[in-house]
């Protein structure tokens, strides 16, 4: 009964939601001191702002833009076919055309930069993928989010091994797939590798799968603009010699920086997993 009612609210113009979600990031900022906590501790220790005046204007920012990314999903998620195709522009899809032309698959990146939800259902509107999701902890969810993200050619696997298993065979078949690559993982699916000085437990699995494939690796990131007026996605191919766990969080920190304002710095990316061992002061890269 939920989805009809999303149905109904996608239908408001982009900037409404915007502006909902802009109240809604400092209502959380406000009454979660754990996540306030997070995300101040996190920016200042990234030292991607020169000062403390740019880092107090940058934090106002991430409070907004972050509530943003809450309230889109709604017309992300449950917005008509041709409205959502609206949203994004893209200069840079030749990026992937010739990608597809090699014939060994691709491997799209999303860091939680962005609206990074758009950017699996742009490329679904144009090519088969299968994007690998974590069941969320409140089960009610689930459903609204493969409800809005298996939309046209695109296909979702869980975090699991027989996720794992689906994306190799869409590697195999020449088609992609899509991984959220600053997530943290599972013990035993991770090693610790720097991601803006600080070690963090990162994802194995895109070297592992690019190695066993040697698929294309690119990074995508659809930039939020302003005053509602959509996103653009912007496309850059990952060299895959060397494609360590190291050089990945190089990758996802040079993007980072291009619009640090959009980042989910409030996420617990640094987080020890349980039955992981604990990192030491520094990790390589």
């Amino acid at each position: 009964m939920l989805v009809p009612v999303l149905r109904l609210l996608a239908r408001l113009p982009l900037r409404w939601l915007h502006y909902a979600g802009a109240v809604l990031g400092w209502l959380t900022y406000w009454l979660s001191p754990t996540y306030a906590a997070h995300l101040k501790e996190n920016l200042h220790a990234s030292g991607v702002c020169p000062d403390a005046t740019a880092r107090r204007a940058l934090l106002r920012q991430v409070i907004a833009e972050t509530g943003k990314g809450v309230t889109e999903l709604v017309s992300v998620w449950f917005g008509a076919d041709d409205r959502v195709g609206r949203l994004v522009t893209c200069d840079a899809w030749s990026v992937v055309d010739r990608a597809r032309c090699e014939g060994r698959g691709i491997i799209f990146l999303t860091p939680h930069l962005g609206c990074f939800e758009i950017s699996a259902l742009y490329g679904a509107q144009r090519l088969p993928i299968t994007v690998m999701y974590r069941p969320p902890k409140l089960r009610w969810v689930e459903p609204l989010m493969i409800a809005g993200r298996q939309r046209w050619r695109a296909n979702v696997a869980p975090a699991n091994l027989r996720g794992v298993r689906m994306l190799y065979k869409a590697l195999q078949r020449g088609e992609a797939v899509g991984l959220l690559p600053d997530q943290t993982p599972g013990v035993g699916e991770g090693v610790w590798a720097g991601f803006f000085g600080r070690p963090a437990y990162t994802i194995t699995l895109v070297s592992r799968l690019q190695k066993a494939t040697s698929a294309a690796v690119i990074m995508a990131f659809a930039e939020r603009l302003s005053s509602g007026r959509g996103y653009h996605l912007h496309l850059q191919r990952v060299s895959t010699t060397n494609l360590d766990e190291a050089a990945l969080n190089r990758a996802i920190e040079a993007l980072v920086r291009r619009c640090p304002a959009q980042y989910l710095w409030g996420y617990n990316r640094y987080k020890v997993p349980a039955g992981a061992e604990k990192p030491g002061r520094k990790a390589e890269g």
